[in-house]
């Protein structure tokens, strides 16, 4: 019996591009959709966030000379990129899905609609928000942390290359201390690279959980939404 009925995935774009290190893998994107399919089939509403650091941040534009906000909506537009082929993807598995954009893109996505993208959750499709908030200077943590309190998920998946939370990077430091659990605060206060400061307050305020796992242990997913021990569990 799933633990949540509706969720919130939070999809870097670096979790796509596996270890070509620019762009997409066509087998670890098949690989994260089996996946939300696995989800899916346990009846569990899944919306997705997909971000777009395999093909351009924002943040590189000012190292490149380009004004920030300019980078950002460049930034915006590779995250429509990699959700349009995910969805493809989900597709090519039997999953009804859409992607909405923060930007217009009527030629290929919907404009984000709250109301809209309840009304698809409802019908079981699984929908794909791009474009960030629409606005720079934000992430696409804020945008997670936003969508999921807008559509009514009862946790946010953070989708990550390591096991979970722990007090520095684990792929530089072997001795870095795993945390099973972790208050909101805690991250805060430790400058935790979970999520930004932004969507951390976000899910403080109004009490969302955050469980960070990673996405490349094939079932994790699955065994999150279970109710499972998986990752770090970060709340209240």
């Amino acid at each position: 019996m799933p633990a949540y009925a509706r969720v919130l995935l939070k999809l870097s774009g670096e979790a796509l591009m596996g270890k070509a290190g620019y762009g997409i893998d066509p087998k670890v994107m098949k690989q994260i959709a089996t996946q939300i399919r696995d989800v899916r089939d346990l009846g569990v509403t899944v919306a997705i966030v997909v971000g777009g650091g395999n093909i351009y941040r924002g943040i590189r534009a000012e190292e490149q000379g380009l004004d920030r906000a300019t980078g950002d909506y460049m930034g915006m537009i590779a995250t429509v990129m990699n959700a349009v082929a995910l969805q493809d993807c989900l597709e090519s598995l039997g999953l009804d899905t859409r992607v909405q954009t923060a930007i217009q893109m009527a030629q290929v996505a919907e404009p984000y609609i709250r109301r809209r993208a309840n009304r698809h959750l409802e019908k079981g499709r699984t929908v794909i928000f791009a474009g960030g908030t629409g606005n720079p200077y934000f992430t696409t943590d804020t945008t997670a942390a936003l969508r999921a309190m807008e559509i009514g998920a009862e946790v946010i998946l953070k989708a990550t290359r390591v096991n979970g939370v722990y007090d520095k990077d684990p792929e530089q430091f072997p001795d870095a201390v795993f945390f099973p659990e972790i208050t909101y605060l805690e991250v805060l206060n430790r400058n935790l690279r979970v999520m930004d400061a932004t969507a951390i307050s976000l899910c403080m305020e109004n009490k969302l959980p955050i469980i960070v796992f990673n996405l490349k242990e094939k079932g994790n997913m699955k065994n999150a939404v279970l109710g499972e021990r998986v990752g770090t569990l970060v709340r209240g």
